[in-house]
Order: C-alpha cells, then structure tokens, then sequence
C-alpha cells in the first residue's frame, strides 16, 4: 500500500493521508479534479476521510468492478483507473476465497 496525499499540497497531517493501491496512487498523481466521463464536467475526486464510500461507488459483477453512482465516483473510477483487467482479476480470486468485496464499518 502507498499513503497517498487527498491534496498533494495539503501537507502531512493524517487528515490529508490515507492508504492506496499502488496503481490508484500513481493513476491519481497531483490531480484533485478529473473529467466525469458521462458529463464531461470538472469534478473532486473522492475524498475517503469526508465521504462515504457506498454514497458514491458500488460492487458489481460479483464484486469484481467498482461502479461510479455519482459524478464525484465516476470520475474517480475512470483517473485512479479502478478496474485495470489485472485489479479485476485479482478481485475475483479474493472473492473466491471469501475476502472480498469488503464491507463498509
């Protein structure tokens, strides 16, 4: 896992970090917007310490692909590059061995 800046400026108090996947981290680089794909309009990325991950994202085909429900989720999706044919790969043998998708506390 990397620890990934929310804003790469923002300095590195723990309310500016959280864990990433590797390719998220690096799909995200220095970006705080991105292009909604349905809209073509700017949008934030997803923030994981101010939003709720089920408000913006769901699991679908078995668990294996993540699906933006908002603006804020597709446009996150499509920049950290979500579901890379590998990333679902793997998420399918994590769902057969019963860890995966991961529940929301």
């Amino acid at each position: 896992m990397h620890v990934e800046h929310i804003h790469p400026d923002g300095g590195d108090d723990l309310g500016n970090l959280c864990l990433s996947c590797p390719s998220c981290n690096l799909s995200k680089a220095r970006a705080t917007p991105a292009p909604d794909p349905k809209t073509d309009e700017s949008v934030p990325l997803y923030n994981p310490r101010a939003q709720s991950w089920s408000d913006h994202f769901e699991w679908i085909q078995n668990g294996q692909v993540i699906h933006g429900l908002t603006p804020i989720g597709r446009a996150t999706v499509v920049r950290l590059r979500m579901n890379q044919p590998h990333i679902v790969e793997a998420r399918s043998i994590w769902v057969l061995a019963g860890v995966h998708p991961p529940h929301e506390t």
